[in-house]
């Protein structure tokens, strides 16, 4: 499938936006819509301010955010003004996401590609090879070379999370390499802590997240915290893990860090653990585990929180709708999409640039799960 920027239509803001995002969204809508044309001045920021029902600082920020993807100028004792963005040689991109689909994070940040101011003059193509089995190593690589063959600018690259994977994401990189093809990372390395490759990369920073949500449970009473995650975990897990073992050891001295691993193929192999560790308190990788365990639970007649206070790591869509509505990490997918972009074009502008980790803020959004807050209440994510 092939997406052109200027043929896609603005989405509506989410509710999960923050303020001065969904306010930057709805002027980019308008202005690319036509509402606001070349030349024309926007409405002041105390217009803005009351129609948003929001505060000056919050409309200043859409603005500046505005300002520095080129599409309005300040002329001071004047306002803002439309400005013709530069646009620079067309490129298209591929994307390969081996487990597109297995995961709720990876959509959301395609559309932030897409609505990417910087995307406009730019067009994005996803989808299958020509293989039965689109999923698989082989027909990732294919993929690959079908990109190549078409000449696309860049790739966009979400290695597979499994380590089983290792050896598909390392000769995806060496084929776009030899071929002269940059590629931006989305949320992982390949290569395995402590190692670093030699592309970009878009995402959160893992080892915050982790330190965050140990922090939480301390917080909320936990003492006997163990981490949770599956057999075979990206590197990302281990960054979560070596912030979740600082926090501890920041501020729990006397907690032993504990790595649960399990592949969930047994059930039995969690209530083990259970017996074995006698823990008031899971941080899980991310959601997926979080959800699987917790229907683990549930089998076993084990309450979440009163029993097991539990976070994860996404925000994923069915997170709220869990037995136990989940605290959680959320990410903002559509704000990784738009650096992806941006890190992408500028790679291109400048190609010998050292190596660079991009890192999105993140949000701890508390619900029931962790025992901090009462079913039904709705407490805002809080920023990382």
């Amino acid at each position: 499938m092939e997406v052109n920027g200027p043929g896609v239509e603005p989405a509506k803001a989410s509710a999960d936006l923050p303020r001065h995002r969904a306010i930057y969204e709805q002027l980019l809508s308008e202005i690319q819509g036509g509402l606001f044309k070349l030349g024309e001045r926007l409405p002041s920021e105390a217009l803005l301010c009351e129609r948003f029902q929001t505060s000056r600082i919050t409309v200043a920020k859409a603005i500046q955010s505005l300002q520095r993807d080129g599409l309005v100028t300040r002329r001071p004792g004047s306002g803002t003004y439309v400005e013709r963005p530069v646009q620079g040689t067309p490129h298209r991109f591929g994307v390969l996401i081996p487990e597109f689909g297995t995961t709720d994070i990876f959509e959301p940040i395609c559309q932030g590609i897409l609505r990417s101011p910087s995307a406009r003059s730019h067009s994005l193509t996803w989808g299958s090879s020509h293989s039965t089995a689109p999923n698989t190593p082989a027909a990732v690589q294919q993929l690959c070379h079908q990109y190549i063959a078409e000449g696309v600018s860049g790739v966009f690259f979400a290695p597979s999370e499994s380590s089983e994977g290792d050896e598909s994401n390392r000769r995806i990189a060496a084929i776009c390499e030899r071929a002269g093809i940059p590629i931006v990372l989305l949320d992982r390395d390949f290569a395995r802590y402590p190692d670093r490759s030699n592309f970009d990369l878009v995402g959160i920073d893992n080892h915050r997240a982790g330190y965050v949500l140990t922090r939480h449970l301390l917080q909320a009473g936990a003492q006997r915290i163990v981490f949770a995650g599956r057999t075979k975990s990206a590197g990302t897990v281990l960054a979560r893990f070596s912030g979740y073992h600082d926090a501890l050891t920041c501020l729990a001295s006397g907690s032993k860090p504990i790595f649960f691993l399990t592949d969930f193929s047994d059930p039995d192999d969690i209530r083990r653990m259970l017996d074995r560790e006698q823990p008031d308190a899971l941080v899980c990788a991310n959601d997926l585990t979080a959800a699987r365990i917790m229907q683990v639970f549930v089998s076993m007649g084990i309450r979440v929180p009163a029993d097991v206070r539990m976070v994860g790591v996404d925000d994923v869509s069915y997170a709220k709708f869990l037995p136990t509505p989940l605290t959680t990490i959320r990410q903002n997918c559509a704000e990784i999409g738009a650096a992806a972009m941006s890190v992408m074009l500028d790679r291109l502008k400048h190609p010998n640039q050292p190596t660079r980790d991009i890192l999105v803020r993140c949000e701890l959004v508390v619900r029931s799960s962790c025992g901090s807050k009462l079913p039904g209440d709705d407490t805002d994510p809080q920023a990382i």
